[in-house]
């Protein structure tokens, strides 16, 4: 029986849930969406998943303070805003490169929004090889809101051609960037980009709830979506 017990953490189910470390955008303070982590840290942690929490620079991950506001601040943000574990994860992030995501051990990884992934989501080499890695080995690869910037610089196994091309995609809407003001000062408009990059995108209205399913590839238009995502991780992985 103790044996048992001792493989069956071996074989624990591991997900790596990645934050931005950017505090401000072109002078607008920013930082992690936290309901966006949030969400998934607790329906992931009732599964029993092995749960790590990532950022480009490690160390602690700056809150953008307008998700703790009245109507965005979820029963689950304020849950983890007082969870002295889920606090200390989150003060003490591991740095994504620290993180070897070949050697097979991690089934999922899934990417927070907020405005900061605007700034360090992109061009950064680290996140770009361990989402290509995970996608490439037929891993989850989730992105919640402003999250799925980190997948507009990955390439598919072919290195050349964009890994959201042909996928049915969702992500943070034009008219939702537009109408929190901050359409002038991000660095290309998300729901443009990915289909530029030839992507499938779909919507639904603004701030309701949109989950994309194709594969492996997971996408969340806004923070009304967490769940959404989180729940299909679980039952990709449970299929």
């Amino acid at each position: 029986k103790k044996i048992f017990i001792e493989e069956k953490q071996v074989t624990m189910t591991k997900v790596v849930l990645v934050c931005t470390s950017a505090v401000e955008l072109q002078g607008h303070p920013t930082g992690l969406w936290i309901e966006e982590l949030a969400c998934p840290y607790y329906l992931f942690k009732e599964k029993g998943y092995e749960i790590v929490i990532a950022s480009p620079a490690g160390g602690p991950v700056p809150i953008d303070a307008a998700s703790l506001g009245e109507g965005f601040f979820t029963d689950e943000a304020k849950k983890f805003m007082h969870d002295g574990e889920a606090i200390g994860m989150l003060s003490h992030s591991v740095k994504v490169e620290a993180i070897d995501f070949s050697a097979g051990d991690i089934d999922a990884i899934v990417t927070a929004g907020g405005h900061g992934t605007v700034v360090d989501f992109n061009g950064n080499p680290a996140l770009k090889s361990a989402l290509e890695t995970m996608y490439n080995s037929d891993k989850i690869v989730a992105s919640i809101c402003h999250g799925p910037n980190c997948l507009v610089d990955c390439m598919q196994s072919d290195g050349k051609t964009p890994l959201v091309k042909g996928k049915t995609v969702t992500g943070f809407a034009d008219t939702e960037e537009v109408a929190v003001q901050l359409h002038s000062k991000v660095p290309f408009l998300l729901e443009t980009k990915l289909k530029e990059l030839g992507a499938n995108y779909v919507k639904a209205d603004d701030w309701n709830s949109k989950c994309c399913v194709d594969g492996k590839l997971i996408t969340g238009q806004n923070p009304q979506s967490s769940g959404a995502v989180a729940q299909a991780v679980i039952e990709v992985l449970s299929a």
